[in-house]
């Protein structure tokens, strides 16, 4: 496998838990574990792509054939993380939309 899909799937496994798990610790975020999912994976994704190219320290974890576990645990760290801020983002603007209502 490529690292480019490495790096993905790493990203949008990394995303899906940093969203269910944002969306676990803040309690008025109010969307189902599918949406939680869907939205972490996204955000994890996207996010994982975007910091990869600002900071290419975070590179390829597999590059010419070897696994580099430095760069999985950024690829980890930025797919969680972006995940997460994006989970809460949707959750928040699902419950502003809900109040206007």
């Amino acid at each position: 496998m490529s690292g480019t899909i490495i790096n993905l799937i790493l990203q949008l496994v990394a995303g899906a838990i940093g969203g269910n798990a944002a969306g676990g610790l803040l309690k008025n975020i109010d969307l189902s574990p599918l949406v939680k999912t869907i939205t972490g994976a996204a955000g994890g994704g996207i996010g994982g792509t975007i910091l990869q190219s600002l900071i290419p320290a975070l590179g390829a974890a597999a590059s010419g054939g070897g696994f580099d576990i430095g760069a999985a645990a950024g690829q980890l760290v930025g797919g969680g993380v972006t995940g997460a801020i994006v989970t809460v983002a949707v959750g928040l603007i699902k419950n502003a939309l809900v109040k206007k209502a």
